[in-house]
Order: C-alpha cells, then sequence, then structure tokens
C-alpha cells in the first residue's frame, strides 16, 4: 500500500474529520470501537459519517493446523487505508466537542490520526 491516498482525502460532509498518517488494515471491530466512542462522547448530539468500509475479507487457519489442505476460513474484514485517508466526520457539535471524541475514536484505531478543520469553518 504505496503512496498517499487519492481518493477519501478531504472533508466531504462534516466540519471536523480525523485523518490517517500511516497505512494500514482497519478491523471492522476497531471501526465499531471508534464509532461507539464517539457517539457516547457527543452524546447523540450532531452527526458522524464513518468514510471507511471494511470490505477485503481475511482468511486464516485454526491454530496448530499442518500445512495444506485448502485455504483457511474466513477470520474477519479489513478495510485498507493509506495516508490522508478521512475516516471520522463530525457536525454539528462545538469544536471543542469534536476535537475531543475524535481524539477517543483515535486511541482505538492501530494508526497515527490527525484532526482536521474544514478550511470555510467559522466558530460562532
Amino acid at each position: 500500500m504505496k503512496g498517499n491516498s487519492e481518493r477519501g482525502h478531504q472533508l466531504s460532509f462534516g466540519s471536523f474529520g480525523i485523518k490517517t498518517l500511516d497505512e494500514a488494515w482497519l478491523t471492522a471491530r476497531q471501526i465499531e470501537a471508534a464509532r461507539i466512542a464517539v457517539t457516547r462522547y457527543m452524546k447523540r448530539e450532531g452527526q458522524i459519517w464513518i468514510r471507511v468500509f471494511p470490505d477485503k475479507p481475511v482468511t486464516s487457519k485454526p491454530a496448530e493446523v499442518r500445512m495444506g489442505k485448502g485455504k483457511g476460513a474466513l477470520s474477519h474484514w479489513v478495510a485498507r487505508v493509506s495516508p490522508g485517508r478521512i475516516l471520522f466526520e463530525a457536525e454539528g457539535v462545538s469544536l471543542d466537542v469534536a476535537k475531543e471524541a475524535l481524539r477517543l475514536a483515535a486511541q482505538k484505531l492501530p494508526v497515527a490520526t490527525k484532526f482536521v478543520v474544514r478550511n470555510d469553518y467559522v466558530q460562532e
């Protein structure tokens, strides 16, 4: 996964977001844990958008099984992310609330992230 993200690298829906600084595979469980952290902190005010979807299946063979005998069973789903990809966006809350909520989400993810704000955002 070389290079920076060519798609999904700008805020499209909300005024605030978190952007990746590394490349990685995000599992569906990690994305869901981050989503729950954001919605709990925002107390279901405002709106969030999840900009990544786990569409890559990952297989694995059971523990202590000999080599051969075909491919392993489906283990989990992952989303491939490259540097610059927007992961989550938020709208409808203050800058301080959004910053803390997205910081909590970033703690649940295995990548370094950066908080970004829309260029034309005006604080009330």
